[in-house]
Parts: C-alpha cells; sequence; structure tokens
C-alpha cells in the first residue's frame, strides 16, 4: 500500500468542497455563516441533525454522534479505508498524489497494479463499443431488450460484448501498448492446453463488469450468448486483481441507496440486479451466484444491517438463502426473504408484472425465520409421528434464536396447526433443547427487540470528560485568547490519554483543527464533535476562563469523593475551595452572558 506524503493528503484536504461532497448523500441547507445543516445520511431521521462546517470541512450529527473529515465521510459512505478515501477524493477534485518512502519492489508492484486497471478499464470501453456499434452484437441487443432492459441502464452499468473472434481484444489491447503477459494477468486472455500462443478470454458473450467500491473494473461477469456455448456464465478467473469470493455486484452503484435505507437487496444473476434497478429499487446487488461466502456478507454488512434475499424460489436458491444464513450467523444483520413466486427470477418479475408490483413485493419480505419455518412444514411428511418428530427436531434449533415475542407465537400457532398438534405441547418440545452446538441465538435471526440504544459513542459521558470537551470547544470559538491558556496547562491534568491526545491536537492546530489529523478515528470524531460545537459558540475569553473553572471544578469534586470514601481527610478545606471556585465560575459565565447579550 503506498505511502503517500503529508503534504498530499492537505492537498486533497483543500481541494475538497465539502458541501459539494456532503450533497453527494444528503441535502444541505444554509444555517449560518459557512454553516450548513441537513438530514443525517447515516441514521433515519425526520428533523436536520446534521451539521457541515464548510470551512473546517468538519461535519457532526448531534443525533447519531459521527462526524470527522472528508476522509472519514468517503470512508464511511464508500466503505473505502483512509488511503482509498485519499485516491478517491484525489481523483475527484484533480489532485496529483505524491508517494514517499516506497521501496522499489512496492513501487513496482503498485504501477504494475496501476497498469493492469487501466488495461482492464479500456476492456470495458471495447466491449460497450462493441455491444451498440457493431453488427454482431445484434442478437445480444436483442437477448437484452427481452428481458425488458433499456439502454440507459444497460449504459449505466457499462454492459458490454465480446466479439466471437478469437483475438479482438488482444489486437487492441497490443495497439495500446499492452503486452501479452498484462492481458493473461489482467484476466482477458488464456493460454491453450499445450501450447504457448493465448487468446481472448470472452468470446460471443454479454459482458458485466465487475468494480470495486470506487467503480474501477476488476474484473468481468460474462453470460453466454449460444445454447451450444458452456459454462452458461463465465467469470474472471481469480487472480492479481480480482478475486469472486470477495466481489458483491453493483454494491459502487447500490452504495448510496443502501446507506440511506440501511438496507440492502441481493439477487442472484446480473440481469436481475439491472431489473431491479431499472424499476427503482436502487439498493439491489448481486451475489454472483447462490455460494454466497463470508467475505460477500461482509461487504453486505457494510451496505445495510437489513439483508432482503431475493433469490430464485427454487430448490437451488432456497438452499442457498439457508447457507446464507448460516455464513450470517453471529453478525449484525437482519436477514428476509423477499417471497418470489415460483418461477420467476427477479428480472421476470419486473418485466411481467412491472416496477410497482416488484417493489410492493420487496415490502412483503419476511422474516427469515418465518422462510425457515415454511420450508420444514413443506419439505417434512406432516401425515406420520415419524415426519412430525423429524420437523420438530429441525425447528429446536430455528426456535432457539427466538425471543418471547408475538412472531414467536404466531409461529408456534402455524406449526402447531399445520401438524394438527396441540399448541401447548409444540411449544414446550421446541423449546426442550437448545441448539446442537451449543452457541448462542444467532443475531441475524428476527427476533423481537427493545428499542435500539443509542451508539456507543452517545452515552453519558462522566463530567470531567464533559467538562473538558465543553472548554476545548470554547477554545476552538476563541483561538485569540485561548493561545496562552493552552500553553500553560499540563497535558496531564487532562482525565485519559484519548482527552490528553485531543488537547494536544486543539492546542497544537488551535485555528485550523482539521489539519493533523490523519486516520486517526478517534481523533478525528472528537475534533469533529468539537468543531460543530464551537461553530455554535461565540468568541469570549470571560466564556473560556469559565469554562476552564468548570473543568477544575468538577476534578474537585471527584477528589472530595475519593477522599470521603477513603476517609483520608481534608475534606473541609477543599469544600472551601470549591465554594471559592464556583463563584469565581459563576462570574465568568454571567459575564459572558452579558457580553452576548444584544443590549450590551
Amino acid at each position: 500500500m503506498p505511502r503517500y506524503s503529508d503534504d498530499s493528503k492537505e492537498k486533497v484536504r483543500d481541494a475538497v468542497d465539502m458541501v459539494d461532497l456532503v450533497q453527494t448523500r444528503t441535502e444541505l441547507r444554509r444555517a449560518g455563516a459557512g454553516s450548513f445543516m441537513g438530514r443525517c445520511p447515516f441514521h433515519d431521521e425526520r428533523t436536520a441533525s446534521f451539521s457541515v462546517d464548510a470551512n473546517k470541512k468538519m461535519y457532526h450529527c448531534f443525533g447519531c454522534g459521527v462526524g470527522g473529515d472528508p476522509f472519514r465521510f468517503v470512508q464511511e459512505t464508500e466503505g473505502l479505508d483512509f488511503i482509498g478515501a485519499m485516491e478517491s477524493l484525489a481523483q475527484r477534485y484533480g489532485v496529483e498524489l505524491e508517494i514517499e518512502d516506497e521501496d522499489p519492489a512496492a513501487a513496482e508492484k503498485r504501477r504494475r497494479r496501476e497498469r493492469l486497471l487501466e488495461l482492464l478499464e479500456r476492456a470495458a470501453v471495447f466491449y460497450v463499443r462493441w455491444l451498440w456499434d457493431s453488427a454482431e452484437a445484434e442478437p445480444a441487443r436483442a437477448y437484452l431488450a427481452e428481458r425488458g432492459l433499456d439502454e440507459a441502464t444497460l449504459r449505466e452499468f457499462r454492459v458490454g460484448y465480446a466479439p466471437s473472434a478469437w483475438d479482438k481484444l488482444m489486437m487492441a489491447g497490443r495497439q495500446q501498448g499492452y503486452a501479452n503477459r498484462e492481458l493473461f494477468d489482467a484476466g482477458l486472455a488464456v493460454r491453450a492446453k499445450g501450447e504457448g500462443r493465448i487468446y481472448d478470454r470472452f468470446r460471443r458473450r454479454i459482458m458485466f463488469p465487475l468494480c470495486d467500491p470506487r467503480g474501477r473494473v476488476l474484473g468481468f461477469g460474462a453470460r453466454a450468448l449460444g445454447a451450444d456455448q458452456q459454462p452458461k456464465y463465465l467469470n474472471s478467473a481469480d487472480g492479481e486483481i480480482f478475486h469472486k469470493g470477495d466481489h458483491v455486484f453493483a454494491a459502487h452503484v447500490a452504495r448510496v441507496h443502501a446507506a440511506r435505507a440501511d438496507r440492502v437487496i441481493a439477487c442472484e444473476g446480473y440481469t436481475d440486479v439491472l431489473a431491479f434497478h431499472q424499476a427503482g429499487i436502487k439498493n439491489t446487488v448481486g451475489i454472483m451466484g447462490t455460494a454466497l461466502t463470508e467475505r460477500q456478507i461482509g461487504e453486505l454488512a457494510k451496505l445495510g444491517r437489513t439483508v432482503l434475499l431475493a433469490l430464485d424460489a427454487d430448490s437451488a436458491g432456497q438452499e442457498a438463502m439457508i447457507r446464507a444464513a448460516k455464513v450470517a450467523a453471529g453478525r449484525d444483520l437482519d436477514l428476509r426473504v423477499v417471497p418470489l413466486p415460483a418461477g420467476l427470477d427477479p428480472a421476470d418479475l419486473v418485466q411481467r408484472e412491472g416496477p410497482a408490483a416488484a417493489q410492493a413485493l420487496v415490502g412483503t419480505s419476511q422474516p427469515f425465520v418465518r422462510f425457515r419455518v415454511d420450508r420444514e412444514l413443506e419439505q417434512g411428511d406432516v401425515g406420520s409421528a415419524e415426519g412430525k418428530d423429524r420437523i420438530i427436531e429441525a425447528l429446536r434449533p430455528v426456535f432457539a434464536t427466538l425471543a418471547p415475542s408475538a412472531l414467536r407465537e404466531e409461529l408456534l400457532a402455524r406449526v402447531a396447526d399445520r401438524l394438527d398438534l396441540a399448541p401447548s405441547l409444540v411449544s414446550s418440545w421446541l423449546t426442550a433443547a437448545a441448539p446442537a452446538n451449543g452457541a448462542a441465538p444467532a443475531r441475524h435471526a428476527e427476533r423481537a427487540r427493545p428499542a435500539p440504544s443509542p451508539p456507543p459513542r452517545m452515552a453519558t459521558l462522566p463530567p470531567v470528560v464533559a467538562a473538558e470537551r465543553d472548554f476545548l470547544a470554547q477554545c476552538l470559538a476563541s483561538p485569540d485568547a485561548a493561545a496562552d491558556l493552552l500553553s500553560s496547562i499540563d497535558e496531564e491534568s487532562f482525565s485519559s490519554a484519548g482527552m490528553r491526545r485531543v488537547l494536544r491536537h486543539v492546542r497544537e492546530h488551535l485555528r485550523d483543527p482539521h489539519v493533523g489529523i490523519g486516520d486517526d478515528d478517534a481523533l478525528t470524531q472528537s475534533v469533529a464533535k468539537l468543531v460543530a460545537e464551537a461553530s455554535k459558540l461565540q468568541p469570549s475569553r470571560a466564556a473560556l476562563q469559565g469554562q476552564y473553572a468548570n473543568v477544575r471544578l468538577v476534578r474537585l469534586d471527584a477528589e472530595i469523593k475519593d477522599r470521603i470514601r477513603a476517609g483520608t481527610g481534608g475534606v473541609t478545606e477543599l469544600r472551601r475551595e470549591r465554594d471559592t471556585l464556583v463563584q469565581r465560575r459563576d462570574a465568568l459565565l454571567q459575564e459572558a452572558m452579558e457580553e452576548s447579550s444584544p443590549d450590551a
């Protein structure tokens, strides 16, 4: 991974238009000089509590507590690491990044990867041109039209066509200066068995680019056009750039919509995804088959906490949903199932029933546990005692994931009715044993839960931490008055290593708090919150001194409690000191209030 110079980071930060960046995710309105407000793109809210400081290029949500700088915003919204976020922003705002401390081998590897990515991008352009400009691709265009896909959707997803000749892409690549080895390593060519020659991997196929979260082409999924071609679907081989088990199709297109809804819909095939997007269901991605991997589940989890499985209703699709639940076990995901009609895949559904029907069906998604219960009842033998026992045995681990709830009672009644048994007996049998492996209930299962508690970062702060933060926010609001005071403060007097780090940063970057943060996530969020709080404060020496007096007062209160608890004495002197400090604090804060009064 390249190491970019600090100067490059600051150049990117300076180039970013924070309002332009944030408005790709949520609408903002001006709330003051350089201040903007909008609805938070990270949680569902009715009133605007998301603050953006256009000058300091920081954001903070007073509702859920998220906050940070442009790099953090891209990391959270696009699922990138810090380096990826910086590269994405540099590309967006036209900044050339400078690399430092890179050994020759790493530099060569990076250049090689960049060249292969460039080759894959050129290949995508090549395939798109063949689809729309060649006579040979007429059957491909006809097939896609028959599937109900319009040109705008196909162009959005950069769908293309690979010509039937053995070397069309290779010849184009050579003309652009790429060697046979590069074509091979990019997964665009294969080597003939027993021979040295290579030829195009994809021929007479509809091409679907497979992209990373930044939209860079990593490989291709290719659908055969003729019945004589095997396999029907052919992906780029796993290699230096592409790894199928890590990939979720169209995540780069669906990410924004999934983040806003906090849910993502997973289909099996490429045309299913395109059809749902065309129908307005834009938080849809593809898992490229039915063998969902742990890494793919991780990618789905980045997109939304609720995952709707819209897989074919055939046995393979149903087995895929069972495997998906096993892979998702232990993750904080809610799995739901979209009940597709038998014999219809998502693309068929949109084409036959229309976008409104598809949207309505997605709206009727059911908890995965209900799907699992219905499947056992449909496939099991409900006519014999032995069959009923097998169904009960199969459903025990399913019900073990369910806390007491209306859903649990409804499913118990459904099982009892189908098995023609007394509900009390079914309930006792289903709860008689824990899951066979003794594991804790799976977190992904649908279950009754209390209203979600606030994120940890929004928990009530200890009084000393709250006082320290209020003081530092006032420092940012009053930099002229704060400089001397901050230089006199003993860093070790602050309450924790984290707060000492924030103090150090504010002292060193008092007028430009957004500078020098780097990729320290905790510091980024703390500074963002301070900047947001400071934007609501007036510069005031009295307020600054009053807030610092409050910090000392809170520390003194803690010391008094410790002495009382330990019985060490000296409390009377501390209380006298406390009374004096309270009077000073209150007088300073009253002076600050009078300064800010319109009549002052």
